[in-house]
């Protein structure tokens, strides 16, 4: 009887183990989407409040939840800031490579207008995030780490051009194109100089053209 009676509960164990697992699954689920709010919140406020940090507060009243649920998902604003930077960057669309083929201006005209677009985008939130890294070397990291990723695809694009040049020579016109069209640079000619988006883009353009190397014969 005794035998009997465990196996009897067993399926009921197992369907009562399921259940608990289905509700720690859903509670994971809503806390998941919880910290998702909570870091698109921080992002919307960096970028209304730049170069301002938000308040636990402001944002959980964003988020929609209290600012104890802010602190449950991250021990300091320091680590939202490190989290909200990594989505942020998840989020951007890099320039595609050069096509085989295009040509000088073709592939200028390409590099312009996806950078501009990223600098235009998110140029609150970099501002914000330039001026709060301070000394932690997980956001300074994360500084590097774009920078480097913008002076990779300009190295791709412009690679006909840079190939006819020694390794120095390269270099130092990686690094003028990086400064050239940093977004601080774009916000300049937007907000200082009042150029409009086109306006821009055709300075970058022309600086662009004149600062790479002349573009080799096609074999």
């Amino acid at each position: 009887m005794v035998r009997q009676t465990d196996r009897q509960a067993e399926p009921q164990s197992a369907a009562a183990g399921a259940g608990g697992d289905g509700k720690i699954d859903g509670r994971h689920l809503r806390s998941q989407r919880t910290r998702l709010r909570i870091i698109e919140g921080y992002l919307e406020l960096a970028a209304e409040m730049s170069p301002l940090i938000p308040t636990a507060a402001q944002i959980a009243e964003r988020a929609g939840c209290s600012a104890r649920s802010v602190f449950e998902r991250f021990p300091d604003i320091h680590s939202l800031q490190v989290a909200a930077v990594d989505h942020a960057v998840a989020l951007i669309v890099p320039s595609p490579p050069p096509r085989e083929g295009d040509g000088r201006e073709a592939r200028i005209r390409a590099q312009v207008e996806s950078r501009s677009r990223s600098c235009q985008t998110w140029l609150p939130l970099w501002r914000s995030l330039i001026a709060n890294q301070g000394d932690s070397t997980e956001l300074r990291a994360r500084v590097a780490c774009l920078r480097q990723g913008v002076m990779d695809r300009l190295s791709a694009m412009y690679e006909p051009e840079l190939s006819t040049v020694p390794e120095a020579e390269r270099r130092r016109v990686l690094i003028i194109l990086e400064a050239l069209t940093d977004t601080e640079s774009w916000a300049r000619m937007r907000e200082y100089f009042g150029l409009s988006t086109e306006e821009a883009r055709a300075t970058w353009h022309q600086a662009i053209d004149r600062l790479l190397p002349p573009t080799p014969a096609a074999p």
